[in-house]
């Protein structure tokens, strides 16, 4: 009878009815780029999924189990996401890994994740090569390609622009959304009069700006982040170019307009997080951002923090760390959360509503929606 009780106190300790409950936390693996040209975007989508973590907590945690976030810097490098996946899934002991970060250091991780079978999320990365890596693997944001399409919907249907001048960032991200905005550019009666190219480096853009003078478009595809957007659009303006400018979220931060100053106002872009939303999830989230912050909330925090309640939901509703278990309840979810209503398809994929924000007094306001999920769709497996 004693040893009886020794055997079941063993199973117990070491999770072997399956729940997976042994340890004190949870834990939650985190990558995103602390230091280097991306530590902007990286502290702030570090500081959303921090928020996510304190909400849950705060209510209770997951089944009287506190989440808990380890956090690595990737520096926006795929060389350093590899070992930090290896070290989050060997050492921490993570039942998920979440991307704060780029395309690149996503796409290198993801791979791990999926040969380890530990479900991972991308919170804002739009490469498709990401979900591609296997079913294990998510996404809680928009497809470059998707994204670009929402583009060509709002340049040639919703402004009525049909001389257009794509200016591509030349990396996974830019190249992504001009190919789904040239995909779907005849549709919407868009001529594409030009497309230039420039490097993540580049800050100084007075060749490309002389020829979109020159070309003189109705409007400005231009990819970007904020802090290359930023000098771009402020040299385009002091040329004297008014064509309307869309980008898309690598804008989406005050950084962008504190670059480009007033040659911000009326820069248009499609993104996941509405400032002006009514709904609960939304407003909530910007509010208690701000409070945690001290600086207003961005794409890539409320990206981060929808990517950490998936994950919470999917435990909860597992009832479980095994990571067979997490992996099918993420793929099962329904969960309305600060960018939109997230539920997965076949490939890892979400559908939800193009957010298009306007800069008007040097702040981030609806300009409109994106509903056309026929538009939206992505691929399937």
């Amino acid at each position: 009878m004693k040893k009886l009780k020794w055997i079941l106190v063993l199973c117990f300790t070491f999770s072997c009815f399956g729940t997976g409950w042994a340890s004190d936390t949870i834990k939650i693996g985190f990558n995103a780029p602390l230091t280097g040209f991306a530590a902007s975007d990286g502290k702030s989508s570090t500081l959303g999924a921090k928020l996510a973590v304190k909400q849950i907590n705060d209510a209770g945690g997951i089944n009287g189990k506190n989440l808990e976030l380890i956090v690595y810097d990737d520096q926006a490098k795929a060389s350093q996401s590899i070992p930090i996946a290896n070290k989050m899934i060997g050492q921490d002991k993570v039942v998920v890994g979440i991307s704060g970060s780029y395309s690149a250091p996503t796409r290198s991780a993801a791979g791990i994740f999926q040969e380890a079978k530990i479900p991972y999320i991308s919170a804002y990365a739009i490469h498709p090569d990401i979900t591609k890596a296997g079913d294990y693997v998510f996404r809680t944001s928009f497809l470059g390609e998707v994204q670009g399409r929402a583009g060509a919907k709002l340049i040639g249907e919703m402004l009525g622009k049909k001389r257009v001048v794509i200016i591509t960032l030349k990396n996974d991200f830019g190249k992504s959304l001009a190919a789904g905005f040239k995909e779907k550019a005849k549709d919407f009666g868009i001529h594409i009069v030009n497309e230039y190219e420039y490097s993540m480096k580049d800050r100084q853009f007075g060749a490309i700006v002389a020829k979109v003078k020159s070309d003189n478009p109705d409007a400005i595809y231009a990819s970007g982040y904020y802090f290359t957007a930023g000098p771009l659009v402020s040299q385009l303006r002091a040329s004297g170019i008014t064509s309307t400018v869309i980008g898309q979220e690598g804008y989406d931060s005050d950084k962008f307009i504190a670059i480009a100053g007033k040659a911000a106002e009326g820069v248009i872009i499609t993104t996941s997080l509405d400032r002006d939303s009514t709904v609960a999830e939304t407003a909530d989230f910007i509010r208690e951002f701000e409070k945690l912050a001290g600086y207003p909330a961005d794409m890539v925090a409320a990206s981060a923090h929808t990517a950490v309640k998936v994950a919470a939901l999917a435990i909860k509703q597992a009832n479980s760390t095994d990571p067979k278990k997490i992996r099918d309840a993420i793929a099962k979810i329904s969960l309305k959360a600060s960018t939109g209503t997230i539920e997965f398809n076949s490939l890892g994929e979400v559908s939800k509503d193009v957010q298009n924000q306007i800069v008007k007094n040097g702040e981030w306001h609806r300009h409109s929606v994106i509903s056309d999920h026929k538009l939206l769709a992505p691929p399937e497996k």
